[in-house]
């Protein structure tokens, strides 16, 4: 859909995605059950970004051109409320807790460099 031009920025763009690769997400799962205590914790990269970035980052990775931006209005009609809310007013995570009560790091710091290698 990026490669297509079809998802597009809603509103501002504002909403912080957090993500995370595979292997730091097996390595984080593997670290909770070996030394983890019981309770949550919040396996995302170091990079929080807005969506207004994520976009476009990924489609120039992607070799595509960048994402077209709607209106709010359009984007509550074409996508739903619940994706209007994701584009403008997610929060985004912090990986602090994981990183200091697991002693774990995320081998990709960032999307970009996960994105990147599975590229390659």
């Amino acid at each position: 859909m990026i490669r297509k031009r079809r998802f597009p920025i809603v509103g501002d763009g504002r909403g912080i995605l957090s993500l995370i690769h595979v292997d730091d997400a097996a390595a984080a799962t593997v670290a909770a059950l070996e030394r983890g205590a019981p309770g949550v914790y919040n396996v995302v990269d170091d990079d929080p970004e807005p969506m207004r970035e994520f976009l476009p980052g990924v489609a120039e990775a992607l070799g595509a051109k960048p994402p077209r931006h709607v209106p709010r209005w359009l984007g509550r009609l074409l996508a739903g409320e619940a994706a209007v809310v994701m584009m403008t007013e997610l929060r985004g995570a912090s990986n602090a807790k994981a990183k200091r009560e697991l002693g774990w790091q995320p081998r990709y710091p960032s999307w970009r460099f996960g994105f990147a290698d599975g590229m390659g």
